[in-house]
């Protein structure tokens, strides 16, 4: 485990920061029309957040959830859900907002594969324990009532982040099985070496 969900916790803090510092560089890098001449921008604006608070909750659900999920599948892949599922969530709200800013949909697509592979995973959400399924489910509904409230939240960037982390969920949640069965299955030829070692070992 490479710690890739702190590493991309620290690099949000320190973009944070310089955008605190520099004027104009959250305009430079931030989801808007500029994109369609700028591609970049669907993954420079992960790392910008709009406030304290924004930045802190996204903090906390990526150190937590990022580190759960890097221990299920591995960093790697970790990483690769991280950006896909981020940069298909900005993909989408591209075409819903003016302008957007922020992990959570990369961040929404981690609790996606979480929920596939790991459904009984406890979480603390609204106030109490619960499967992470159930928090998934709870919070994929405040997101659709979300989208007929006027916010300044990305509820459809959320719920696109959500959907591309459950299908790529499919596919490792069968990969991480596979490694499980592997894990504790014996090799046929080892079992007839096991066999014969401890069966002359008896008769001696």
């Amino acid at each position: 485990m490479r710690f890739y969900a702190l590493i991309l916790s620290a690099l949000c803090i320190l973009v944070f920061i310089v955008q605190a510092i520099i004027p104009g560089f959250t305009e430079a890098l931030l989801l808007n029309s500029g994109a369609l001449t700028k591609p970049w921008r669907f993954v420079t604006a992960l790392f910008l957040h709009g406030d304290p608070a924004h930045l802190l909750y996204n903090l906390f659900a990526l150190a937590l959830f990022g580190s759960m999920l890097e221990k299920l599948i591995g960093s790697r892949r970790f990483l690769f859900v991280f950006f896909l599922t981020g940069i298909l969530a900005n993909l989408i709200a591209f075409k819903f907002y003016p302008a957007s800013l922020g992990a959570s949909g990369a961040i929404f697509g981690v609790i996606g594969v979480l929920v596939v592979v790991r459904p009984s995973l406890m979480v603390f959400a609204f106030g109490l324990p619960m499967p992470i399924i159930i928090a998934g489910i709870l919070w994929s509904l405040g997101d659709i009532i979300g989208i007929f409230v006027p916010s300044n939240v990305g509820n459809i960037a959320h719920l696109a982040g959500m959907g591309s982390g459950l299908l790529l969920g499919a596919l490792y949640r069968d990969k991480h099985v596979e490694s499980r069965k592997e894990r504790y299955t014996l090799d046929e030829n080892e079992v007839r070496r096991w066999e014969d070692y401890h069966l002359r070992g008896a008769r001696h």
